[in-house]
């Protein structure tokens, strides 16, 4: 049971990576926020799993793996929760929009950026606790562990300022090419998580 809830959390984040990317391709935002809500449902699901098989002198970077992936979730249901019934429905204020419409580059669109930078946490813990036995499970603990890197940039970026510029509606295409080359990195993540877990699912069954 275990080992299949963690599987299916990790087909999750594979399936709502790919349609992020289509839908960031498409232009079409309310599927981009939808599909972001459920990414971290099956990250949770997927960094208990590696919580639950790891050895006992890994499991400090296990649970701290586990919690960072928590505090992920948390903050980026916020997110999209807020972009998908209040700015989409009410009548909002012009500040009131500033602050909450993620397209702006307000407080929203920096909340996200400091959940995926928590997120980018919680793979490099949940990468140290992985216990590598073959090529597909070395591949898969190294990227989860280089996606760490992620966490300097989504933290400490918003802090210069340098996305003032989109709460005046000033929008290039940089932003968009940045998450679809996030999306290529995570991507494999995912599909090797599922992988992981499959097998083990396999073993158990044997």
């Amino acid at each position: 049971m275990n080992d299949l809830i963690s599987k299916t959390g990790a087909a999750i984040v594979s399936v709502t990576v790919l349609l992020f990317a289509l839908f960031i391709i498409l232009h079409f935002n309310f599927g981009s926020y939808l599909v972001c809500m459920f990414l971290p449902i099956g990250f949770v699901m997927t960094a208990a799993g590696f919580q639950n098989e790891c050895s006992e002198d890994r499991k400090v970077a296990a649970n701290i793996g586990l919690t960072l992936s928590a505090v992920y979730a948390v903050l980026i249901l916020l997110v999209y929760y807020s972009q998908t019934t209040t700015v989409r429905l009410e009548e909002l204020n012009e500040q009131t929009i500033k602050v909450l419409d993620y397209q702006r580059g307000g407080l929203m669109f920096n909340y996200d950026l400091l959940g995926y930078g928590i997120m980018a946490l919680s793979t490099f813990f949940t990468g140290l606790s992985i216990e590598a036995k073959d090529k597909e499970d070395k591949w898969l603990k190294y990227l989860m562990m280089i996606h760490g890197i992620f966490f300097l940039s989504c933290f400490f970026m918003p802090m210069t300022g340098m996305f003032t510029s989109m709460s005046k509606g000033e929008h290039g295409n940089g932003g968009g090419i940045a998450l679809l080359i996030w999306c290529i990195y995570f991507i494999p993540i995912g599909v090797l998580a599922f992988r992981h877990f499959d097998r083990t699912v396999i073993k158990e069954n044997v």
